[in-house]
């Protein structure tokens, strides 16, 4: 068996983002939960292994990378791709530049790409500088990220200061020509002793451009957009049979841990919608209070009418406020492991169907859930489709769930979510 497309992403919402946009270009995909122990034993064309690697020291993150190269390799993995998000989201030290140049020394090659262009959920990019939507990335919110600040818009300049490499730009006048004129581009600047390729992509059709001229490309770095323009390189055209899923059936959740705008604007949909949400508060769990078993208490009685939602989302100055008390780190991994604590617990009231907002609570919650590997379906909204896994916390039995970036989704995401799948 030989795997096409073997993926790294650097947090489990973005691996089902990846693996996500890979289905829907036709391709058979299995997304791992870590780096897994044994060979795959599937029938798939892609395999995406989902890593927590975004926020973690570069050291650890290139180490997990690697690990996750080799593995990839023993599949036979025909072209690698490391996904990072849409928001291009890392601290000053990394981690995009050094697990890309890690990879690149691993994969001998001297040139890839970067670009985290995402047009269906309005990421562009434009002369190297990054869009969320109508702003610049520094003026979209994204510069209040409790984790990962971005104030700064150009992504040549970004990178820059996390590689030794030298980075340089494939701007829209090349796009805009084709694959003929990407591969002309590829080559000029190859011979300039650049490293690293900033690619300009503002819709699908220039992302469909791109895609014909990375075929021969060992290394591919983006977002998940780029990966509409893949499948094609393999011969393998869009179907429906790639997304089908089993049937879906139980109780319905949602737990949140995301602070970004378009979360905190879907936790107040699903509010005003008159639906039951129950806001987790930072303070009482660092106090002692067992938030968990008042959590579990509360969704018992309700969720068995319909979907129940406890978040710990929050304006961004809320937030600076509990961190400025309990330090960054320990708050933030504290509400990933409350949040955790309550999915599972959630699931062993009967829930089957379970949305987890936020790219680092996806992580804590798919760990505690005791889920392996997960099978890519059909999309809820861009970039965040349902996905189903045995999960050891559902007793080994079927849950469908959908790991939903902070950034993704539209503003009625989480009611509608359950009517997608019902």
């Amino acid at each position: 068996m030989t795997v096409l497309l073997g993926c790294i992403a650097d947090d489990f919402t973005g691996a089902t983002d990846l693996a996500n946009n890979l289905v829907r270009a036709g391709m058979r995909v299995v997304q791992t939960i870590g780096v897994p122990q044994e060979p795959l034993a599937a029938e798939v064309d892609a395999v995406v292994v989902a890593l927590k690697s975004r926020t973690i020291a570069p050291g650890e993150a290139v180490a997990q990378s690697l690990d996750a190269l080799r593995w990839l390799q023993a599949q036979g993995a025909q072209q690698i791709y490391f996904k990072y998000c849409s928001t291009f989201d890392s601290t000053p030290e990394g981690n995009i530049g050094p697990v890309t140049e890690a990879l690149m020394d691993a994969l001998d090659t001297d040139l890839t790409i970067a670009t985290p262009a995402f047009p269906d959920n309005k990421r562009t990019v434009f002369k190297g500088y990054l869009f969320a939507g109508e702003v610049l990335l520094n003026e979209s919110g994204m510069q209040n990220h409790p984790l990962t600040p971005m104030t700064d818009a150009n992504l040549v300049r970004v990178l820059q200061a996390q590689t030794r490499r030298k980075v340089g730009l494939i701007d829209h006048v090349a796009v805009a020509q084709g694959p003929a004129a990407i591969g002309e581009r590829i080559a000029q600047l190859r011979a300039q002793g650049v490293g690293i390729a900033i690619v300009d992509a503002v819709s699908n059709d220039d992302l469909l451009r791109l895609g014909p001229a990375l075929a021969q490309m060992p290394l591919v770095t983006a977002g998940s957009g780029v990966a509409i323009g893949l499948a094609a390189n393999f011969g393998i055209a869009p179907s429906s049979a790639a997304s089908a899923l089993p049937a879906a059936s139980g109780l319905g959740a949602v737990v949140s841990g995301s602070c970004s705008l378009a979360t905190n604007r879907q936790v107040q949909h699903f509010i005003a919608s008159g639906r039951p949400a129950l806001a987790i508060d930072p303070l009482r769990i660092a106090a002692g209070v067992d938030v968990v078993a008042e959590a579990l208490a509360w969704a018992a009685p309700l969720v068995e009418s319909g979907p129940v939602l406890v978040y710990s989302t929050a304006e961004s100055g809320a937030v600076k406020s509990v961190q400025g008390r309990l330090g960054v780190e320990e708050a933030g991994a504290m509400v990933e492991r409350t949040i955790a604590a309550i999915a599972r617990g959630l699931v062993a009231q009967g829930v089957r169907q379970l949305v987890v907002a936020g790219g680092e609570t996806s992580g804590a919650c798919v760990q505690a859930l005791g889920i392996a590997q997960l099978q890519i379906g059909a999309q809820i909204d861009p970039g965040v489709p349902w996905c189903h896994a045995a999960a050891e916390a559902a007793g080994g039995t079927g849950l469908h769930i959908a790991l939903k970036s902070g950034n993704f989704g539209t503003d009625d995401f989480f009611s509608k979510a359950f009517t997608v799948i019902g």
